[in-house]
């Protein structure tokens, strides 16, 4: 790996340069005002891909964004590693909160990254990350250490659900066709302690609407008399847990499988400080499920949660209003053994029941993907424990993530090909938050890590 390092060491700022360039378009996929700019990022993905030396790239159109595929075969007898990433990005707002223009890339140190982070849209979540692929690829082709093949599948649709990638997925099987698919969408536990994500949640989204009246009213002359949409859907949202945080839609738990104390046990010895936590997040305390520890809630307990709730007046002053209507959108994460589109049924049929006469209730599911768990006595897992423990020293944890990548579970039903997740972020990155941010050593850690895993995966595939 010594030409690796020496090919990375003089095209370091060449890397952050092109990666900046990729920042600074706005390749918001859920806002159509960006629609043009989501298509330069993935004309960009695909020029950046031709250069590192791939034998054919092509973008794909489908009814909504493209997705840029691209291989290099350098033996059909050898293994292929299919790279799955993504060029689009999360809404930016509220713009006022960030400290930097979101999409004028700058670095900045921090405490947790002395040696500098890329404050950026997409820095981390998940141009930084995906880039990070290309970057090391280019470097193995360049030096001609390329132990097996590789294809990269770069889509524009993540961050709205992956709406078209089921689709193209089973109409190119042939075309995708690979033994493994390597994902840098996730974290590490931190700089000096590494780790591999081996479970996801899964995902269910909700968006309500709750009218009342067929206009607004005045608060003063029908305030008590007719029901307040915004009131009522508090009220009902509030419902939703119980005094222990307990989610209370009936038939939720159900089929959820549950750890063993020694599994439990296990992942609580994960590396994890609560009043580091609390700071972090500048909170006096912790919330969530009882009986549960925080790693717990945050990893193998299902969740509900409000992401959004507006209605009535919000402008500048007082407007005494009751308004005609209100609205929310509600997430749940979700654990090994629930089923998505059941948890959607579910949560339909319940809300409905409980809204009251005065009001009426409309729910409409989104986009949701299922939970995954990854072995870890398999050779990608074990491929990627070398490659971790080559750059930093040290063996990686194996670790369960809170957040949801539903194309996990679909690559493995659609492609029949398992996913290993290695990915260099950290939890405290910001990721859909204003101020997003990934650190340089991070950045270049994953260039560095990523040639390994080809080496050790080409090895125990003999």
């Amino acid at each position: 790996m010594k030409k690796l390092e020496t090919y990375h060491n003089q095209n370091r700022e060449r890397y952050l340069d092109e990666l900046f360039e990729l920042l600074r378009i706005p390749s918001v996929s859920a806002d159509p005002t960006f629609k043009d700019d989501v298509k330069r990022a993935a004309d960009m993905v695909a020029e950046y891909l031709k250069k590192t030396g791939m034998d054919t790239v092509k973008i794909h159109p489908t009814n909504g964004h493209s997705i840029v595929y691209a291989e290099k075969i350098i033996d059909p007898a050898l293994p292929t590693v299919l790279v799955y990433g993504h060029y689009d990005v999360q809404p930016a707002d509220p713009y006022e909160l960030w400290d930097s223009e979101p999409f004028n890339p700058v670095v900045k140190k921090t405490e947790l990254h002395p040696d500098g982070a890329i404050f950026a849209r997409g820095s981390c979540d998940d141009k930084g990350q995906m880039f990070m692929h290309i970057k090391a690829v280019e470097a193995m082709i360049a030096q001609n250490v390329l132990p097996c093949n590789v294809k990269f599948m770069i889509e524009g649709e993540e961050e709205v659900g992956s709406i078209h990638l089921t689709s193209f997925c089973a109409e190119h099987k042939e075309l995708l066709k690979s033994d493994v698919i390597l994902v840098s969408d996730t974290s590490i536990i931190a700089n000096d302690i590494p780790s591999v994500t081996t479970g996801l949640r899964g995902l269910a989204y909700m968006e309500i609407e709750v009218v009342g009246p067929n206009i607004d009213l005045h608060s003063g002359t029908f305030g008590g008399a007719v029901a307040n949409p915004i009131n009522v859907l508090s009220k009902l949202i509030a419902s939703l847990h119980d005094d222990n945080f307990h989610i209370t839609i009936p038939g939720f738990y159900d089929n959820v499988i549950e750890l063993s104390e020694e599994e439990r046990k296990a992942l609580n010895e994960t590396p994890f400080d609560l009043d580091v936590y609390k700071n972090q997040l500048d909170i006096d305390d912790v919330q969530g499920e009882k009986g549960y520890s925080t790693i717990e809630r945050a990893s193998i307990r299902p969740t509900l949660d409000v992401n959004g709730i507006w209605g009535g007046y919000i402008g500048e002053g007082a407007k005494t209003v009751l308004p005609s209507k209100a609205n929310a959108k509600i997430s749940m994460r979700l654990v090994p053994g629930q089923d998505p589109e059941r948890i959607s049924d579910l949560f339909i049929k319940y809300f409905n029941e409980i809204a009251p006469k005065s009001v009426k209730v409309t729910v409409t599911s989104h986009h949701g993907g299922w939970p995954s768990v990854t072995p870890i006595d398999t050779v990608e897992y074990k491929a990627a424990e070398q490659a971790y423990t080559a750059t930093f020293g040290k063996k990686p944890i194996p670790a369960r993530a809170g957040g949801s990548i539903p194309i996990v579970a679909m690559f493995e039903k659609v492609l029949g090909c398992k996913t290993i997740l290695m990915g260099f972020g950290l939890n405290t990155d910001a990721i859909h938050s204003p101020n997003e941010h990934y650190g340089l050593f991070n950045f270049y850690k994953g260039i560095e890590t990523i040639p390994y895993f080809y080496q050790y995966y080409s090895e125990l595939k003999k």
